[in-house]
């Protein structure tokens, strides 16, 4: 029999993400950025975002009006740390970005509006931390 306090659920916080982040690469992408992560509790952290990959990637690019929606957590300190990603894309001018990451237990699906020039395939990382 299960015991029916008022404990809350293990995963009941649902967050999401808003970011910007500009970037370079010539086989070696890194980017950078800020944002804040909103969640269903109230609770909000303004974020630090640096974001590493290989591979075949070649640009210059930003990413305006980023968002991104976490899988369901027990608390907001939960989403800081390293996320990890396989991508594969090309896009001229603006292209619109999807992309999943996890960290463990915690997925982050991304999505923004790119600006630039970006031909290729990577694998990366992406870590948050508080700002």
């Amino acid at each position: 029999m299960l015991a029916g306090g008022g404990e809350a659920h293990a995963a009941d916080l649902d967050c999401h993400l808003r970011f910007t982040m500009k970037g370079w690469s010539v086989f070696y992408k890194t980017a950078s950025g800020t944002g804040t992560v909103h969640c269903n509790n109230g609770q909000s952290m303004n974020v630090k975002l640096s974001a590493k990959g290989g591979g075949l990637t070649v640009g210059k690019s930003t990413i305006e009006n980023g968002r991104g929606e976490f899988s369901r957590i027990a608390s907001i300190e939960e989403l800081l740390g390293a996320y990890v990603s396989a991508e594969a894309h090309a896009g001229a001018v603006k292209s619109s970005k999807a992309q999943v990451m996890t960290k463990g237990e915690v997925s982050l699906a991304l999505t923004g509006t790119g600006r630039g020039w970006d031909l290729g395939i990577a694998f990366g990382s992406l870590r948050i931390e508080r700002l």
